[in-house]
Parts: structure tokens; C-alpha cells; sequence
């Protein structure tokens, strides 16, 4: 998984004011260890929440996550339909009982961690979205996350005349945002409309135009 991607990650939960640890710093020389955790996230002040969060998460639902294992999947122009989900068994080795015992060291034994997948992208269609979502939760995933709602937060957050000496990531959108290649979606509320003629209203004839004229 490209560091890219988890340094997107890492920088959105610490905007979020999560305290983020990264699970190893090297590269694994199997491949069944390299789709291990990526992330453990811990929330020092959680909000209570008397409704279950959402399983496609968003940035207002943060505040109410106390500590959560993640796990990035950077396939950027893949969308996670049903078909690409059960023939990519790797995905969900994340939630085997090994992940736990390594989520029990990072957190002790207080309350169980959330599971919570980054995703490149759920289908459109909701018939083939719902199908996803059924077989991440059978396979033990608690919530999914997508790489579009971190990324609009992570441009929304950036200030222009901020320097962000200490992120190459934040630096960069900040670059891109002041030479106007990034903008932020602006609301047309009071954009006045144009007057759509009516469907039933015939064209005005030659001879009131010739009229109008004289």
C-alpha cells in the first residue's frame, strides 16, 4: 500500500485531533503480514453517541470513535463492488483474531477497538452499494471510510496563508489551493436564475418584430 496513501490517512485522523500510531516502520517481506494493520487511532476526548455510528463513516462521525484499527486500501481506481470484495480475500485479514491481540497491546483491554476499512470508493448504484456493505459486515468490518471525504476535508481545513512546514502533504494542497487548481465548492444559493420561457408561449412573429422597430 503506498505510503501516499497512509500519509493522506495519518494527516485527516490527526486533523481530527486523533492520536495516531503507525503499526510497524518497515516493509514486510510477506505479503500475508504487509495486509496487516496499518494504523491504531485514539481519541482522547470521545462524545457519547446513543444511536450506533454509521457503517459508511463521515467527518461529523469521528468525534464519537474512541479507538479504532485501520487498515488503507489506496487502490485509487478501484471501486469495491461485490465482485472485486469476494476475490480479495486479503482485504479482510485485518479483522482475524491476530489483530486484536495486536489492537489488546496498543489499547489494553479496555472496550473493543472499531475496525474501520479505508476505501477507495463504494458503488453508486444502491442495490450493488448495499450488497458491499453486507459482505464487509459479514466478514467483521465495522465501518469504512472513503478516500473522498478524507480528501475534501483534509482541502477544506488546508489555509492558504498557513505554511505548513511540518506536512509535505498539507503543504502541497495549500500550494495547489493558491494557484486556484483547488477549489472549494461554493454554494449558489443567490445566484440569480434565468427566466425560462414558458413551453406553451409562440415565438414572436415577423410582424411584431418589423413593429417593434418602427
Amino acid at each position: 500500500m503506498s505510503n501516499v496513501s497512509e500519509t493522506i490517512v495519518r494527516e485527516y485522523f490527526e486533523l481530527h485531533e486523533f492520536l495516531v500510531r503507525q503499526h510497524r516502520k518497515y516493509i514486510a517481506q510477506t505479503r500475508r503480514e504487509a495486509d496487516d494493520i496499518d494504523f491504531f487511532v485514539l481519541n482522547p476526548q470521545p462524545q457519547q453517541r446513543e444511536a450506533a455510528l454509521p457503517f459508511v463513516l463521515a467527518s461529523p462521525d469521528l468525534p464519537f470513535v474512541q479507538r479504532a484499527i485501520v487498515v488503507v486500501k489506496g487502490y485509487h481506481t478501484e471501486t469495491f463492488s461485490f465482485a472485486v470484495l469476494t476475490h480479495a480475500p486479503e482485504i479482510f485479514r485485518f479483522v482475524e483474531a491476530k489483530g486484536f491481540k495486536q489492537a489488546a497491546r496498543a489499547f489494553g483491554k479496555e472496550g473493543a477497538p472499531t475496525k474501520i476499512l479505508i476505501v477507495p470508493a463504494l458503488p453508486q448504484s444502491e442495490l450493488a452499494r448495499d450488497q458491499s456493505i453486507a459482505l464487509l459486515r459479514s466478514k467483521g468490518v465495522d465501518a469504512v471510510l472513503p478516500f473522498h471525504t478524507i480528501l475534501n476535508d483534509l482541502v477544506a481545513h488546508t489555509e492558504v496563508n498557513h505554511n505548513y512546514q511540518k506536512s509535505d502533504l498539507l503543504q502541497i494542497i495549500r500550494i495547489l489551493k493558491n494557484y486556484d487548481f483547488l477549489k472549494e465548492p461554493q454554494l449558489e444559493l443567490f445566484k440569480p436564475k434565468r427566466k425560462r420561457r414558458s413551453p406553451l408561449a409562440a415565438p414572436p412573429s415577423v410582424g411584431q418584430v418589423v413593429g417593434a422597430n418602427d
